[in-house]
C-alpha cells in the first residue's frame, strides 16, 4: 500500500514538472513572437538567464492559477456569472503581470494587452498538457474529472453499489431530427448505442446496447409543461408557455423564476411528492428542481435569497474555478459569437427562407447555450457521476436556441447536434471512473416544427387579427414577438436582471380589450376585465366578428373555446363546430394534428386557467409546418409535427417504457416511466416528506 502510494506521488510530481517545462518552453516562444513581452533586461542577458527568468515565472504563474484563482471566482460570483465569464482573459492577464512582478529573477516585462494573449495560450498548453498525460493513468484521469467538476458533499457515506441514473435532456431535439442526425454520421455516440453491439462483439445475439422510443406530449408541447411533468409528475393547469391568470391578475410565463417557483408549488401540491430526484438526486441546468438535495443552475430557486440552500449559481464556481476551464470557455464563446455572425451574414446574402432577425444580442445569447451552459452543466453532471449520486437530471438547450432562428434541420443545428454527442461521449467515459456503475438515459421535452412566422406569411401578427377581428384599430407595422426560447432566460438569469420581456408586461389600455399572448404556434386570447372564463355565446355578444375571423383566416388551424351548451367547442373553418363530448382525432379540425390530439385538447379544456379562446396555427402534413405566432422558424408549444414527437433513448437493461411497446404519452407518463427505472436499479424511491412540506407552506 504504501509502495502504491509513494508511487501516485511520483507520478503526479512528474506530471507536474512536464506540465512545467511545457509552460516555460511556451512562455519562450511567446517571448520570441511577440515585441511586447520580454524575458530579458534592456541590456541583454544570457540564454541560462532567459531561460530561468521563463522557468521561474512559468512556475509563479502556475501556483497563482491553482491558489488564487479559485478565490477570485468564488469572490466574482457576486458579480454576474455572465460577466464572469467576459472577465476571464482579465482576470488570467492580471495573473500573469503578478507573477512576472513576483519573478525571483527579477526580470520579465509584458504589456497589459499582450499579457492577455499570453496567460490565455499558457493556460491552453497547460491543461492539454496535463489531461494527455493524466488520460494514461485511469486513477489521475478520475482526479482530473473531479478538479473540473465535482462537488463537495455534506456527508461521505459509503456509496452503494446498485446503479445510479443519470437523464440528460437535449432540449428541443425530435425524434426525427436524432434518428435522422444517427443516420447521416452526426451522432456517433448514440449511432454506437442503437448499432447492434455498437461496433463491439455482444453476447446477447448482437442486440444494440440501447432502445430509441417516441412519446406525445400534451397540447403545450414545451419546456415548461414538459420538464415539469417529468421531473415532478404534474402537468396540470400549464395550457401554455405563457398565459394570463385572471384571478391573480398576472401573466404566467415558464422560464420566469418567480412563475417556475410557483409551478413547482403547485406541481407538489398536486401530487403530494416532492419530486423525482428527492432521493440523493442532482438538478442542473434545469427549470424546476425535481426535488434534488443538489441543484445548480436551476431557474425555479433563483429568486430565493442566497443560502446552503439556494445553489443555483454554485455550477459556476465549480467550473470556473480552474482557469484552464475559463480561458478555455471564453475562447470558445468568442469563436461561437463569430460562427453565428457568419452564418447569419451568408443567410441574409442567399435570401435564405424562411429567416427571422439574428441580430442584436443574439449571436452573444446563441454563444452562451451552446458553449458556456454546455460547458457548466456537462461538468456538473461529471461531478455528480464522479461523486457517486444516485439520480442527475440535467438540460441541454443548445440545440432549441440555435433551432429556433436557423431551423430544425438546418446545417447550423446539425453541427450543435454533433458537439452535444460528444458531451455524451464524455459522460459515457466518466461512468466508466465512476465509484458505482450508471445508466445513462437521454431523452428530450419536444420537437421543433419548422416552418415561417405568421406575421411573415400575411403581415400581420396574432394580436393584429384579434384586433381586427374586435374591431379595434390595428398598427400599421407589426410589433414583433419575443422569443420565448430558454437560452435567453439563462443569460438574464445569470445576469441578475428581471426576466421580463416587454410584451409580457404589457397590459393594453382598457381593460375591455384583449390580452393575446404567444406559445410558439399556439395563441392564447383572454379578456381581463371579465373574471371568468368567457364563453362562446358571451364573446359573439361583446365582438361578433372575433371568432369567425380567427377559425376562417388560412392561418389557422382550429380554437378551442367554452360554450353553455356544449361545456367545450371545437371551431374550425367554414362553421365547423365540434362539441368535445364528440370530438375525434378525425374527421374534423384536428385530423390533420394525427392521433392524440383529441384527447389533448379535451385534457387542456380542463384546466382552471385555459385562456378565453385558444388558437392553434395551421398545419401542413405534407411537409411538416407551421406558422409561429412568435419570431422563430423552428418552433414549439402547440400541436403539428414533430413538436410533438420528442424521444427517449435508454439502456437495454432497463424496462421498456411501456409494457406494450407503444408510445408513452404525456410528460407524465415519462416521469412515471422514470420513477419506475429508479425503482429497478436502486429500489423504491421514497419521497423526502419534509421537502414536500416545506413546497407546500411555500
Amino acid at each position: 500500500m504504501r509502495g502504491v502510494r509513494w508511487r501516485r506521488i511520483a507520478s503526479q510530481v512528474g506530471r507536474s514538472v512536464a506540465v512545467w517545462a511545457v509552460s516555460t518552453v511556451t512562455m519562450l516562444v511567446l517571448a520570441a513572437l511577440l515585441p511586447d513581452f520580454q524575458l530579458q533586461s534592456a541590456d541583454g542577458d544570457s540564454t541560462t538567464r532567459i531561460a530561468v527568468t521563463a522557468a521561474c515565472g512559468a512556475g509563479a504563474f502556475g501556483i497563482l492559477s491553482a491558489v488564487a484563482w479559485p478565490v477570485l471566482v468564488r469572490l466574482l460570483l457576486l458579480v454576474p456569472a455572465f460577466v464572469l465569464g467576459l472577465l476571464v482573459f482579465f482576470l488570467n492577464g492580471s495573473l500573469l503581470l503578478l507573477a512576472l512582478r513576483v519573478n525571483p529573477s527579477g526580470r520579465g516585462v509584458v504589456a497589459p494587452e499582450t499579457a492577455v494573449i499570453v496567460a490565455a495560450a499558457m493556460s491552453a498548453v497547460a491543461s492539454a498538457t496535463g489531461g494527455a498525460l493524466a488520460v494514461r493513468d485511469d486513477e489521475a484521469y478520475r482526479r482530473r474529472l473531479h478538479r473540473l467538476a465535482t462537488r463537495s458533499r455534506r456527508a461521505h457515506p459509503p456509496c452503494p453499489t446498485a446503479p445510479g441514473l443519470v437523464c440528460v435532456q437535449l432540449d428541443g431535439v425530435g425524434h426525427d431530427v436524432l434518428a435522422d442526425a444517427v443516420r447521416k454520421g452526426l451522432m456517433p455516440t448514440v449511432a454506437g448505442w442503437l448499432t447492434p453491439g455498437g461496433g463491439r462483439p455482444t453476447a446477447d445475439g448482437g442486440r444494440s446496447s440501447h432502445r430509441l422510443t417516441p412519446w406525445r406530449t400534451d397540447w403545450s408541447s414545451q419546456t415548461g409543461a414538459s420538464q415539469l411533468g417529468i421531473l415532478h409528475g404534474s402537468t396540470f393547469d400549464v395550457p401554455a408557455f405563457r398565459w394570463y391568470e385572471k384571478d391573480r391578475g398576472e401573466v404566467m410565463v415558464c422560464n420566469r423564476p418567480t412563475s417556475a417557483a410557483e409551478l413547482q408549488r403547485r406541481a407538489v401540491r398536486h401530487t403530494g411528492d416532492g419530486g423525482l430526484l428527492t432521493v440523493d438526486g442532482a438538478s442542473r441546468g434545469n427549470l424546476f428542481s425535481g426535488g434534488a438535495g443538489e441543484q445548480a443552475l436551476v431557474l425555479s430557486i433563483a429568486t430565493r435569497r442566497r443560502g446552503r440552500e439556494n445553489r443555483s449559481r454554485a455550477g459556476y464556481f465549480a467550473y470556473f474555478s480552474d482557469p484552464a476551464n475559463a480561458v478555455r470557455t471564453a475562447l470558445s464563446f468568442v469563436a461561437e459569437v463569430a460562427r453565428e455572425i457568419g452564418q447569419s451574414t451568408r443567410a441574409r446574402l442567399r435570401g435564405q427562407r424562411p429567416r427571422v432577425s439574428r441580430g442584436g444580442l443574439y449571436p452573444f445569447v446563441r454563444a452562451f447555450a451552446t458553449v458556456v451552459e454546455r460547458d457548466v452543466v456537462v461538468a456538473a453532471v461529471m461531478g455528480d457521476m464522479l461523486a457517486g449520486r444516485t439520480s442527475v437530471y440535467a438540460d441541454l438547450v443548445a440545440y432549441d436556441e440555435v433551432a429556433h432562428h436557423s431551423g430544425p434541420h438546418s446545417r447550423d443545428a446539425e453541427k450543435v447536434l454533433q458537439r452535444l454527442d460528444r458531451s455524451l461521449a464524455l459522460l459515457e467515459r466518466v461512468a466508466e471512473h465512476a465509484p458505482r456503475p450508471y445508466r445513462i438515459v437521454v431523452l428530450s421535452d419536444h420537437g421543433q416544427s419548422p416552418g415561417e412566422t405568421f406575421r411573415s406569411r400575411y403581415g400581420l401578427t396574432l394580436g393584429d387579427l384579434v384586433r381586427a377581428g374586435c374591431g379595434l384599430p390595428v398598427p400599421r407595422r407589426a410589433e414583433r414577438t419575443h422569443s420565448g426560447a430558454e437560452a435567453r432566460t439563462a443569460v438574464r438569469a445569470a445576469l441578475r436582471r428581471p426576466v421580463e420581456d416587454r410584451a409580457e408586461q404589457h397590459r393594453p389600455a382598457r381593460r375591455s380589450e384583449p390580452i393575446v399572448l404567444a406559445s410558439g404556434n399556439l395563441g392564447l386570447v383572454s379578456f381581463p376585465d371579465v373574471p371568468h372564463r368567457m364563453t362562446k355565446e358571451e364573446i359573439d355578444a361583446r365582438h361578433p366578428a372575433l371568432l369567425p375571423t380567427l377559425a376562417n383566416h388560412p392561418g389557422i388551424g382550429f380554437l378551442l373555446v367554452r360554450s353553455e351548451e356544449h361545456g367545450g367547442l371545437v371551431l374550425g373553418a367554414h362553421g365547423a363546430e365540434i362539441p368535445l363530448a364528440e370530438l375525434d382525432d378525425e374527421p374534423g379540425p384536428l385530423a390533420p394534428f394525427g392521433p392524440g390530439a383529441a384527447d389533448a385538447v379535451r385534457r387542456t379544456h380542463s384546466f382552471p386557467h385555459t385562456a378565453d379562446i385558444m388558437v392553434n396555427s395551421a398545419y401542413d402534413p405534407v411537409d411538416g409546418e407551421v406558422l409561429a405566432f412568435e419570431e422563430q422558424i423552428g418552433s414549439h408549444g402547440g400541436l403539428g409535427g414533430a413538436q410533438s414527437r420528442p424521444f427517449l433513448l435508454s439502456p437495454r437493461d432497463l424496462s421498456a417504457p411501456t409494457a406494450d411497446g407503444g408510445e408513452p404519452t404525456g410528460a407524465e407518463h415519462v416521469h412515471r416511466v422514470l420513477r419506475r427505472w429508479l425503482g429497478e436499479l436502486s429500489g423504491p424511491q421514497v419521497p423526502l416528506v419534509r421537502d414536500v412540506e416545506e413546497e407546500r407552506a411555500a
